[in-house]
């Protein structure tokens, strides 16, 4: 069974992995509003994988036999300046998410929780992803522009994406 302190601090985060999802779906309907579909599929992509994350904190704190309990989720921003605007507040909403995800690492070494150490390392390397994918988005909206041919350019390229659901440790 995992501390009171520990399950404290990923019940924080399983919150904060789900404002995450209500902030992309917000940007996904958004998008959607201003007529760029394929960057509403994007966000909508990325809602789905935030929900993957709660999940599987979720699951983690009953496993351990703890009480998982969901606080209010705070109400996310409706209106962007445009597909750089939002790809910009990704970037930087995934650096503070990287920077959470540290603190419970700090947390499960602090109380000598070797196994929820381990437990964290997937969504460590997932939190590189994330920052990684973000920046790479975000690079390319910014070479595309705000309008014409290369806005249309980078919304179908970000169609293209679809949600894969990571796969089940022992399946």
């Amino acid at each position: 069974m995992i501390s009171s302190k520990m399950t404290d601090a990923i019940n924080g985060q399983v919150n904060a992995e789900l404002y995450s999802a209500y902030l992309y779906q917000s940007m996904s309907a958004y998008s959607a509003y201003i007529g760029l579909k394929g960057a509403a599929n994007w966000f909508d992509v990325q809602a789905q994988e935030e929900m993957v994350h709660a999940r599987k904190l979720y699951d983690y704190v009953n496993s351990q036999g703890a009480h998982v309990v969901l606080a209010a989720i705070d109400e996310p921003p409706s209106e962007f300046k445009s597909l750089v605007d939002m790809l910009e507040c990704t970037l930087e909403h995934e650096k503070k998410v990287t920077g959470l995800i540290n603190d419970l690492v700090a947390v499960a070494s602090a109380e000598n929780d070797n196994a929820t150490g381990i437990f964290l390392q997937w969504f460590v390397s997932e939190q590189v992803e994330e920052e990684e994918s973000a920046s790479d988005m975000l690079s390319r909206a910014k070479l595309a522009g705000d309008a014409g041919a290369g806005l249309f350019m980078i919304d179908n390229e970000l169609a293209a994406r679809i949600f894969t659901p990571p796969a089940q440790a022992g399946a």
